[in-house]
């Protein structure tokens, strides 16, 4: 997606530019032609344009997806961006000489435009205290903003008007434990067959976890009931039977689960394998997708799986989501998150600035920008009336998760999914499960001592029983050695270059006494996954990011 209204040759014909889905498009258009609104196409754009000449801006609200969408009303000569609640789909823009530019990425807007790409001391410390998460309302790149989630931004009369139209209610949860199981059952099941309707047929990522696998069990049993079979994916990494170590984030492999939900849903399944060049290779196609630098493998990996995928498949439901909403994360209940204040998934500085050059670490207020980034948002925490201790602090970092550690991901597999024409759905986000999660208490969530208890028990019947109950393990990530020897070969080379844009942030001396020691992959720096190795593939992607975009820097 991506596009521009001219304020000064726009008509009073209303225009419509729209990226995603919407998933009760059906009860939408029913509802329309119920108000005696004549229906010709029936399709999205007229859709959207009659539910917005009926409602106005309101009809944002009605809408169960994932979008972005441009709008340009001509009878009232304003220019509308709007996102979905969620924020799974992205929307970028810019004001340049009279026109609105917007696009799905930030390389759509600085294409159109033609401004250069600048990026401020505030866009560095987005880059290296807070990366690969964004606070979103900053602009990284100079003039470039970001619709943020559950908004539409107006442009009228050389105006610009920023409008929050959805967000999470906080009240008392008066639902029993045994409604609330089987609410959420029926929520997540209706997400999932709502995500299904597509005009080819749908598949899976399965992971052997109780989340993919859940998914892929509603899925697998629709689909049989229509008389077809599900394909599912899974993912693995070149020598990682032989490297695997496990540990207090990955306790174990995924195969042997995957093996048992494959012959448990009767799915034709693709056992997906990326070996230790591709992993290098798609480090810089990750930040081509993302126009940052972003979760290093852990998102080129995911590129490269969504481009294999796509060669057989266009529409595959996910995962993602479910940690983040029903507290799958240690630091939900780990003592520690309690009293720190500051990001549980990158509360320390240090490990940050184990490479940079002291002159950077003095010059960039690092620190204090995370610190900022946090306060704000703890401080736009939905309360809820006398809650206080610990439970409000578990809210906090529930809404911290969402809004953070939750949009990344789903940013990494738009992004991934996008660059290789595959239309990746993340039911979990379904904003109706989002809220209904919002305000059920922990010890339901968390039941019987259990990570993920509640989802757990709204799985009984649909999974094995040692599916179900399994152990969370996180996404895959590589554990040979090999592919660390490769990280740090690559980025000798690049420091060997006297051109090379990274070095003028980085320690030379640090970086070879980083490289001459060995990573400890149970201390990451940045969630679970990106320890030692993720570090050297983080700086690599800023090398490459600052070269592609000839980025200029901006004190």
């Amino acid at each position: 997606m991506r596009g521009f209204f001219d304020f000064t040759l726009e008509t009073s014909e209303d225009k419509l530019v729209f990226d995603g889905g919407i998933y009760n498009f059906e009860e939408l258009k029913r509802e329309l032609t119920g108000r005696e609104i004549f229906i010709v196409k029936g399709d999205v754009p007229e859709i959207c344009l009659k539910g917005y000449r009926e409602y106005g801006e309101d009809f944002f609200k009605k809408i169960n997806g994932t979008f972005a969408l441009a709008l340009w009303d001509g009878k009232e000569r304003k220019a509308i961006l709007c996102r979905d609640k969620i924020g799974v789909k992205p929307l970028y823009y810019t004001l340049f000489k009279n026109k609105i530019f917007f696009g799905s990425t930030i390389q759509d807007v600085l294409e159109n435009s033609g401004i250069e790409a600048v990026v401020t001391t505030e866009g560095l410390c987005e880059i290296f205290a807070l990366g690969p998460a964004k606070s979103r309302t900053a602009d990284i790149f100079q003039g470039i903003s970001e619709v943020i989630p559950a908004q539409y931004v107006v442009f009228q009369e050389g105006k610009l008007q920023k409008r929050i139209y959805w967000k999470l209610e906080s009240f008392k949860h008066k639902d029993s434990f045994p409604e609330t199981v089987e609410k959420t059952a029926w929520l997540l099941k209706d997400a999932v067959k709502r995500q299904m309707q597509a005009n080819t047929p749908v598949s899976t990522f399965l992971s052997g976890g109780i989340d993919s696998s859940l998914v892929t069990a509603i899925c697998a049993k629709e689909l049989k009931r229509q008389g077809q079979q599900l394909d599912t994916f899974s993912f693995d990494f070149e020598g990682n039977r032989k490297y695997f170590k496990a540990n207090a984030f990955q306790p174990s492999q995924d195969r042997p689960w995957v093996e048992k939900m494959v012959q448990y849903a009767d799915t034709k399944h693709r056992y997906l394998e990326c070996d230790n060049d591709d992993l290098v290779a798609y480090l810089y196609k990750a930040v081509d997708a993302a126009d940052l630098p972003c979760m290093a493998d852990v998102e080129g990996s995911m590129l490269y799986f969504c481009e294999q995928t796509a060669k057989e498949r266009k529409v595959v439901l996910t995962g993602e989501g479910a940690d983040e909403i029903f507290g799958g994360y240690p630091w939900f209940y780990k003592e520690e998150s309690f009293a720190m204040r500051a990001f549980p998934w990158s509360f320390d500085m240090k490990p940050r600035q184990t490479l940079l050059a002291d002159t950077w670490i003095e010059r960039l207020p690092m620190e204090e920008y995370a610190r900022e980034a946090y306060e704000k948002t703890i401080e736009d925490t939905p309360a809820l009336e006398g809650e206080t201790g610990r439970e409000k602090r578990r809210r906090e970092i529930s809404y911290l998760n969402l809004k953070w550690f939750m949009a990344t991901l789903l940013d990494r597999m738009d992004r991934t999914s996008r660059a290789c024409g595959l239309d990746a759905r993340v039911p979990f986000a379904d904003e109706r499960i989002v809220q209904y999660l919002w305000n059920v208490p922990w010890d339901m969530k968390y039941r019987n001592h259990t990570v993920k208890g509640l989802l757990r028990f709204a799985g009984e019947g649909l999974l094995p029983k040692d599916v179900l109950w399994r152990k969370k393990s996180p996404y895959p990530k590589t554990y040979n050695p090999f592919y660390e020897k490769l990280l740090g070969e690559e980025l000798k080379g690049v420091l060997a270059r006297p051109d090379a844009p990274v070095k003028q942030f980085l320690d030379e001396k640090k970086v070879k006494r980083f490289l001459s020691s060995p990573s400890d992959y149970g201390k990451p720096w940045y969630g679970q996954l990106m320890a030692g190795p993720q570090m050297l593939a983080y700086m690599l992607q800023v090398n490459y990011w600052l070269e592609k975009y000839k980025i200029k820097i901006k004190e």
